[in-house]
């Protein structure tokens, strides 16, 4: 292991620790959020409300000591208060930029599903480019950049659902799923002598890395070595996802790229500077469960795309 990476695992280790601090459990979410964090990607989380969703995204700033900006997404909210506008001063009689809460360096973009499509647009090119257009001028986001989203899987009005090419810019989609019985006690026993049990101040949470960290990090993501035998079984799977007689639209090539990424960032915060299989298989789940359609009546019969993406691993043979 040589002295990049090891710094590398060093940042994750102080991250989930600090982290710990407020959030209880969630581990896989937070190795999710981290993996996309070092590779540049994006991440969509859904539960059901009061599984921490939003406290997880603020803890996770404060650890990093990153700018952090919070939109609350509602069927009111327009692109302009996102992505900012110009404004006209009178004084000077010239227009300046209102820069709008997508300059930050984690985004969170909470219930994006309650906001109309014209809205959840505004995200598109912030997330692809990592830059913003406003009245045909061009300006570059601060990196790192990430959008962290979370909605709902079980409210459906007054809501509008993803556009698939929206849901492909995500790099992944974590469940947050409820905390185990140990865990949840946990959470109760933290919460006993009261006090706002959002207070991350309270919970203890400090700084344990910078922006620059991570721009660090996704520097040495460079070095992790993939062989070929690994991209071939990477794209096999990705494909498989599309002969699936359960499947109406399998995973892009955007989706293969994805989790070729993740599976580096996955390697990379082990301590490791090569990727192997099993990290394409830890990291497939949330990085292809949200770019799979299937058929109307497989998901009638409530059929889940992890069982679609299970079966193309065991179609396609391990690289030895």
């Amino acid at each position: 292991m040589d002295d990049a990476t090891r710094s590398v695992q060093a940042l994750a280790d102080a991250v989930r620790a600090e982290v710990g601090k407020a959030v209880v459990g969630h581990d896989h979410v937070v190795d999710g959020m981290l993996v996309a964090l070092v590779t540049g990607g994006h991440v969509l989380l859904e539960g059901v409300p009061g599984t921490a969703k939003t406290l997880l995204a603020r803890a996770l700033a404060v650890a990093l000591d990153v700018a952090f900006k919070r939109i609350q997404f509602s069927p009111d909210l327009m692109p302009a208060d996102v992505v900012g506008t110009n404004v006209y001063d009178a004084d000077s009689a010239t227009f300046h930029l209102r820069r709008g809460p997508i300059f930050a360096n984690l985004v969170l973009a909470d219930e994006i599903n309650r906001t109309p499509p014209k809205t959840q647009a505004a995200l598109l090119e912030a997330m692809q480019e990592a830059q913003v257009t406003i009245d045909g001028t061009t300006h570059p986001l601060d990196a790192p950049f990430m959008v962290v989203a979370t909605q709902n899987p079980v409210e459906y009005e007054g809501t509008y659902p993803l556009p698939e090419a929206q849901l492909d810019r995500f790099q992944q989609k974590i469940v947050v799923g409820y905390p185990d019985e140990a865990e949840e006690a946990e959470i109760v026993r933290r919460h006993l002598g009261g006090g706002a049990w959002t207070d991350l101040a309270e919970a203890g949470l400090a700084p344990v890395a910078s922006a620059a960290d991570i721009v660090a990090a996704r520097a040495s993501l460079g070095a992790v070595v993939v062989d070929d035998a690994v991209i071939t079984y990477l794209t096999a799977v990705v494909r498989a996802t599309r002969e699936h007689p359960s499947v109406m639209l399998g995973a892009s090539p955007r989706a293969a790229v994805s989790l070729l990424a993740a599976a580096k960032g996955h390697a990379l915060l082990a301590g490791r500077a090569f990727v192997t299989p099993d990290d394409v298989k830890s990291m497939a789940p949330s990085c292809l469960r949200h770019r799979l359609v299937l058929l109307p009546e497989v998901e009638i019969e409530g059929v889940p795309t992890e069982q679609v993406i299970a079966d193309a691993f065991e179609k396609v043979p391990v690289p030895r």
